[in-house]
């Protein structure tokens, strides 16, 4: 099912960054097209479409009382312009407790590319997992998402219930093979960390199944005393197993309080770093739409930019 939609643009550009204005890129099914520079255009509609552009849907899961599935937004002469996840706000009631995860376990969540996910431990609490293929992302490196609903929270600062969303820039298969809490075995070169992110503190605590490093900025409130709200994580992992790191994942965090009393548009910039592991087409901010019509909110990153790369 395709569905045409409007989402804001901006033409900001972060900085500590070298990027190219204007390669081509090929979107499966999305054609081809240059990146220029994002223009301000309306937001949602009141019906809770998206235009102008092409939107491809992935299936629904089950996720609380409501529904989530992934999309990919393109325009109509092929450039990318959103990878996101879209939940209804009924996805905000319902959700199963800890205690719920790790009774029910495998008996009711099974299978993490399933409609229901899978429960397991993750950042030593139980969480729900699910891993939700992109459609049409060739455009861009990223391939599908990995949601977690954390109902107790994880260490050290984010007890508060709430959404992980990975933005994963790898094969599923590879990051399901990733276990942890683990050391990395790696090197990580500072050219590749986002500008004022850090690797964290607890070197043998790095690497998390499922996901791969974490890289955290230390100015968000949340880490000097403050309350976390709605945050940005970046990841990394060595998918060549070259002993060399890049970065693999980014990944918005959202407080499920957070969610239920958002309205409007929130757009933060995404930080980059220097320069990439790789040549392609990253987004430089992450956005939270609510969508009135739908009852539904939008978590996208977006204001894609094509980047040079060591490779």
């Amino acid at each position: 099912m395709d569905t045409t939609h409007t989402l804001e643009e901006n033409d900001g550009r972060p900085s500590r960054r070298r990027f190219l204005r204007a390669i081509p890129v090929a979107a499966a099914g999305l054609g081809t097209s240059g990146l220029g520079s994002a223009s301000d255009t309306s937001d949602l509609d009141r019906k809770g479409e998206f235009l102008p552009g092409i939107t491809k849907w992935g299936d629904h899961v089950r996720l609380g009382n409501g529904r989530a599935r992934s999309f990919t937004t393109g325009t109509r002469s092929g450039g990318p312009t959103h990878h996101g996840l879209y939940i209804e706000r009924a996805v905000l009631d319902g959700l199963p407790s800890a205690g719920d995860l790790e009774a029910a376990g495998e008996s009711r969540y099974s299978d993490k590319y399933g409609p229901t996910g899978r429960a397991l431990p993750i950042h030593h609490r139980w969480s729900q997992e699910f891993f939700l293929p992109l459609p049409a992302s060739t455009a861009t490196p990223f391939t599908f998402l990995g949601v977690n609903w954390n109902p107790a929270g994880h260490p050290p600062v984010w007890s508060a219930p709430h959404l992980d969303i990975h933005f994963h820039m790898l094969p599923a298969a590879t990051v399901d093979a990733i276990t942890g809490p683990t050391a990395p075995s790696y090197e990580l070169p500072a050219e590749y960390l986002p500008g004022g992110f850090v690797r964290s503190p607890v070197v043998d605590e790095r690497v998390i199944t499922d996901m791969g490093e974490h890289l955290v900025d230390p100015t968000v409130p949340e880490m000097n005393g403050g309350t976390f709200t709605n945050t940005l994580i970046w990841g990394a992992s060595d998918p060549d197993g070259d002993g060399t790191a890049e970065l693999t994942f980014v990944e918005p965090m959202l407080t499920r309080e957070y969610l239920r009393a958002h309205s409007g548009t929130e757009s933060r910039p995404i930080a980059q770093p220097t320069t990439y592991a790789r040549a392609g087409t990253y987004p430089t901010r992450y956005s939270v739409r609510d969508v009135p019509g739908a009852d539904a909110i939008a978590i996208t990153i977006d204001s894609f930019e094509s980047f040079e790369g060591d490779a």
